[in-house]
């Protein structure tokens, strides 16, 4: 098994096989309490009701009678059931009945690929996508969002900062076709 953050490069595969890599040394399909707790920030299931929180700010859950639940036991809720676990260094895990079906990509990793400078350099080095989704805001583009259905990937071009901004691999809408 190859480690895609220990090759990057692996990320511009159209063609990615995802049954032959680990990100973070995790494997789809591994049960969700193969994530190394230490890795783990946040996280997101159907027992949090309301969630507050954001950057420099503790994250705050509650449940549906208004409850106060600490982060251990969402972490606990989504590694039995579904959800998200949302990690250290901008590596998230999208988790199905105790599973790891995807891996969300952010943050520090992408700029692996800060040498691409325009949408038609991204193209060229990810190749055409299976479908692409234009992002607008109040008739501004915003990106674009590209869907390589072979490798069960999505990638976002950021039109303003023109910079590969967000990867998601895995079992998530659109991933897969139509």
């Amino acid at each position: 098994m190859i480690d895609i953050l220990e090759n990057l490069d692996l990320l511009a595969r159209p063609d990615l096989d995802l049954a032959g890599v680990v990100v973070n040394g995790i494997t789809l399909g591994a049960p969700a309490t193969a994530v190394p707790r230490q890795r783990i920030v946040g996280g997101m299931s159907s027992v949090v009701a309301r969630y507050s929180g954001g950057n420099h700010v503790e994250s705050e859950y509650y449940d549906a009678d208004g409850r106060s639940l600490t982060l251990d036991e969402v972490i606990e809720d989504v590694v039995r059931s579904d959800g998200f676990l949302y990690g250290t260094e901008k590596i998230n895990y999208k988790v199905h009945a105790g599973a790891v079906v995807g891996f969300a990509i952010s943050g520090p990793h992408l700029s692996h690929f800060g040498h691409l400078s325009s949408y038609e350099e991204f193209l060229t080095a990810f190749g055409r996508p299976d479908r692409t989704h234009e992002n607008e805001s109040h008739g501004d583009l915003m990106s674009y969002e590209a869907y390589y259905w072979g490798a069960r990937k999505h990638v976002t071009w950021d039109v303003w900062e023109n910079r590969v901004s967000f990867i998601n691999l895995g079992d998530f809408e659109g991933n897969s076709g139509p």
